[in-house]
């Protein structure tokens, strides 16, 4: 077994991954690259245009974690299934 970290796979937008504003999402994907895990790709989205996404952020914490039949744990589950069944990294 090999001790060296995986590799995350590029982005299709380079033009996005590459270009990040200032702001919160920029500094935890500095963050998590430091570390080595992978992270959410949609953060480089926020990142690039942190105004025009900063709704669909919200709306995404809402929808996950709002009070629900559902817990927030099972609807990570089912979306991270749903991904993998999509062959997208969730």
């Amino acid at each position: 077994m090999s001790d060296s970290k995986p590799e995350i796979t590029p982005m299709f937008l380079p033009g996005v991954e590459n270009n990040p504003q200032p702001g919160p999402y920029a500094d935890s994907i500095r963050m998590m690259q430091a570390a080595g895990p992978e992270y959410p790709k949609i953060w480089h989205l926020f990142a690039f245009l942190p105004q025009a996404t900063a709704h669909l952020a919200r709306f995404t914490q809402e929808i996950m974690r709002e009070p629900a039949p559902l817990s927030p744990g099972l609807r990570e589950l089912i979306a991270a299934y749903t991904s993998a069944g999509n062959h997208c990294p969730f």
